[in-house]
């Protein structure tokens, strides 16, 4: 029976809400263990067998359903407001694909192919997760953590015949051992991992291995995407100088490069390095002055780096930069549309464990972004579908000359700001850089590489800066502190795939030892509250005498079961009663010899407990009983309930459980006045 007494009169309205200070209720009803409680709510333990699963499954198919929900487009395509949305998407189509040009073209070089291969994934990238995606924001195509990855892969495993540019600077592709007869290009290598990453992306959305991605900690993502940055950097300096270097593979390859780009210094093209000078102050004048007052003005966003990519090749064309000073050139860029061509089967199976580390980078990354606009704009991005949209995205892009894919972080939150809502913004991006490939794609042969340089380089300010997460990592606690800096170290001194797994394998770690780190404290009640709260916590809080309330924080299984009953003994102290009283804690003073009668466990932080830890409950009780103490159990979920039941039906357990703290108490008081 519950009494809830009327707020005081003090001449307030009658619609006026009380306080909740001036509330209070008054609860009478009967002492209850927890299999009356049981009875009272009519608990059943639903133990479904696989048939009644399978059967559930697919009563639950609603075909129209199913084949929306796997082709998203049909579920937001025909509520298409034309006249609220497409301007919107066109301008943000617009504004990205001007994006998509340099940092296309930039990518698909930093990737060890052509720059075209960049320019293309802008074409078909798009219009395939418009149709399987399910967020309507992210930019798909390069993005330069998987293109440096897939840079790693190409130069592993392709073999081309040296070719001399016009600069007469370009790097010769590590060849295959002697012992391989087959010669691949980088493209078809680059394709291949594309394939591959789309296969593990279909067998991860069959798993429904979604959220897998939840694996990757921030500060495991901050410290690979920092020292993922380092790396693409180093990449650039050679470009920059406009020196020659050989490409290094494995541990130390940074160190290596940046050894041999120091000692090919004073060999610097000047012509080369002034350009570089010139791209990078103009984008940071740009970047930091121009773009955020603009910003103000008007909502299309400043063209900084196609203006740059222009200006680099209109003043290469004319001045000659190629023949008359040796400056690295892009190189021929072929118009139209590739061919659809299947990648080597043999390649497939070679590169397949190295593309693991670019699939979960890829869907990380996109799962990442995709969930913030969606939580912005109140809208629902699915995991595994994501997983078939990657996976399409990628298997029929490797048919189409493209490496892996993910979406850009600029251009994404480019395509949101300019107030692009729904992935027609893609499409239309998509139309225009179709034009670019028929028609203007040639114009930009002579468009010299350390220009495309230069725009990396100011690009990676955004990933570099993440260095100073490590104030923000250290005052969360040393163990994410940790997790930063051994990722950033492995992948900076060893390499990117063995780092992130070195970066995966330690935050998971840490995450084992956050979860070994239980907390636990007795319980007292507040005067006049039947509130029970953390003795230690609470000034107020009182031992009830006689009764020793222990909660304990986290699972109890047979790795943790002896740190649970130490900690238990620890602090109800039992471990030293030998016939001899115990002196408990009254407001935190002595009131003489007072005998411990009842231990009762608080179950309610504990998510789960195995068969050994209700054995060691057992063990526990049996050792109270004989001191003459009495063991309740409180408050434990369904499932930890269940695990009692069933210790006992093989012949352990035998607890008294309650539902509530206070039912416990009521029952520990009861038996102690009845003796």
């Amino acid at each position: 029976m519950i009494n809830q007494k009327a707020p005081l009169e003090d001449g307030r309205s009658s619609k006026e809400k009380p306080q909740y200070s001036e509330l209070s209720y008054l609860v009478t009803r009967q002492c209850l263990q927890r299999e009356d409680f049981n009875q009272l709510s009519q608990y059943e333990r639903l133990k479904p067998t696989a048939l009644d699963s399978i059967g559930a499954s697919v009563r639950n198919v609603k075909c129209l359903a199913s084949i929306k929900g796997f082709f998203p487009i049909l579920q937001w395509l025909p509520k298409y407001s034309i006249k609220n949305d497409l301007l919107s998407d066109m301008t943000a189509g617009l504004t990205v694909a001007v994006l998509q040009i340099p940092q296309g073209m930039a990518y698909g070089i930093l990737a060890g192919v052509a720059a075209n291969v960049g320019l293309y994934m802008a074409f078909f990238h798009c219009l395939v997760y418009a149709v399987f995606g399910t967020s309507r924001h992210i930019s798909m195509g390069t993005f330069a953590v998987t293109s440096l990855m897939t840079a790693k892969i190409v130069a592993t495993y392709s073999s081309v015949i040296p070719t001399l540019q016009s600069n007469g600077t370009d790097d010769v592709i590590s060849v295959l051992a002697p012992a391989e007869s087959a010669i691949y290009t980088p493209i078809q290598v680059a394709t291949a991992v594309s394939f591959v990453a789309g296969m593990f992306y279909f067998i991860m959305s069959a798993a429904r291995l979604g959220m897998l991605s939840s694996l990757l900690s921030e500060p495991l993502v901050s410290g690979f995407t920092t020292a993922a940055a380092v790396h693409v950097m180093v990449s650039q300096l050679k470009d920059l100088l406009g020196v020659s270097i050989p490409r290094y593979k494995g541990t130390f390859k940074v160190l290596l490069s940046v050894r041999d780009i120091i000692d090919q210094a004073p060999n610097a093209n000047l012509t080369a390095v002034y350009t570089s000078l010139i791209v990078i102050l103009f984008m940071i004048f740009m970047n930091e002055y121009i773009k955020p007052w603009l910003s103000t003005k008007c909502r299309f966003p400043v063209p900084a780096e196609l203006m740059t990519v222009v200006g680099g090749t209109v003043a290469s064309y004319f001045i000659g930069l190629g023949p008359n000073f040796d400056v690295g050139l892009v190189g021929l860029i072929p118009t139209g549309l590739p061919a659809p061509q299947f990648p080597p089967l043999a390649l497939i199976k070679a590169v397949a464990v190295d593309s693991i580390a670019v699939t979960i980078v890829g869907y990380s990354i996109v799962m990442s972004m995709g969930m913030i606009f969606a939580q912005k704009d109140n809208y629902e991005v699915r995991p595994n579908q994501e997983l078939v949209a990657l996976g399409f995205t990628n298997m029929i892009g490797s048919m189409f000359s493209c490496i892996p894919t993910a979406c850009s972080l600029s251009r994404s939150l480019i395509q949101h700001q300019t107030g692009g809502k729904t992935q027609i913004a893609a499409v239309f991006s998509s139309m225009i850089m179709l034009v670019v490939l028929l028609w203007v794609g040639p114009y930009f042969e002579s468009l010299p590489r350390c220009v495309l340089a230069g725009i990396i380089v100011v690009a990676l300010k955004g990933m570099l800066i993440q260095v100073y997460h490590i104030k923000k990592f250290h005052r969360e606690g040393s163990l994410e502190l940790f997790v930063w800096c051994v990722t950033f170290l492995s992948v900076v001194i060893i390499d990117i795939d063995i780092g992130l797994l070195i970066g995966v394998v330690v935050s998971l770690l840490s995450l084992y030892v956050k979860g070994w780190k239980t907390y636990y404290s007795l319980l007292g009640t507040v005067p006049d509250t039947a509130i029970y709260v953390d003795i230690g916590s609470h000034q107020r809080a009182e031992e009830l005498p006689h009764i020793k309330i222990f909660k304990y924080t986290g699972s109890i299984n047979f790795a943790n079961k002896s740190n649970f009953k130490k900690a238990l003994y620890k602090e109800t102290k039992v471990h030293q009663r030998a016939n001899v009283s115990l002196v408990p804690r009254y407001n935190g003073e002595t009131t003489g010899l007072q005998s411990t009668k009842t231990v009762i466990i608080d179950l309610s932080s504990v998510p789960h407990i195995d068969t050994a830890a209700c054995k060691m409950f057992t063990e526990v009780k049996n050792n109270l009983e004989k001191l003459s103490i009495t063991l309740l159990l409180a408050t434990p979920a369904d499932c930890v309930y269940d695990a009692l039941l069933h210790a006992e039906s093989i012949g352990e357990g035998g607890f008294n459980i309650f539902p509530t703290i206070h039912d416990a108490v009521i029952y520990a008081q009861g038996n102690e006045s009845a003796v």
